[in-house]
């Protein structure tokens, strides 16, 4: 599994940080790191702290936050992703199909008016 950033993605510079090329095996780790460590622990996951994520140009924090603003950043390099406890439940049943059986399917981990998308796709597109 592959975390990366990528900026100004159309025509309406949008951005990106997008976890891809991973089968259903990694996707069920992911899904229960947030279960375990965010939802079950209550505590932050940094994504870089996990052997089967490979972060290839950012870091990513998943916080609990007391409101749901998505995903931000002050260098381009070092990102936060602030959801409520709901937000990653929610999160998490996105997770679901992508456990259950390989797909080329894509899935946008959250509905957030913000300026950086949380893309999950195998295939790494949309």
């Amino acid at each position: 599994m592959k975390l990366d950033y990528t900026a100004d993605t159309n025509e309406y510079g949008d951005n990106i940080i997008r976890l891809y090329d991973f089968d259903s095996v990694q996707a069920n780790e992911f899904r229960e790191s947030i279960l375990q460590i965010i939802i079950k622990k209550k505590q932050s996951f940094s994504l870089d702290t996990v052997d089967y994520i490979e972060s290839r140009n950012c870091k990513l924090i998943l916080r609990i936050s007391d409101e749901d603003t998505g995903i931000s950043t002050y260098d381009n390099k070092n990102f936060f992703c602030d959801l409520t406890m709901e937000g990653y439940k929610k999160m998490v049943s996105l997770l679901e199909p992508f456990c259950v059986k390989e797909t080329k399917g894509y899935q946008w981990l959250y509905e957030i008016d913000s300026d950086i998308d949380f893309l999950f796709s195998p295939a790494g597109t949309y």
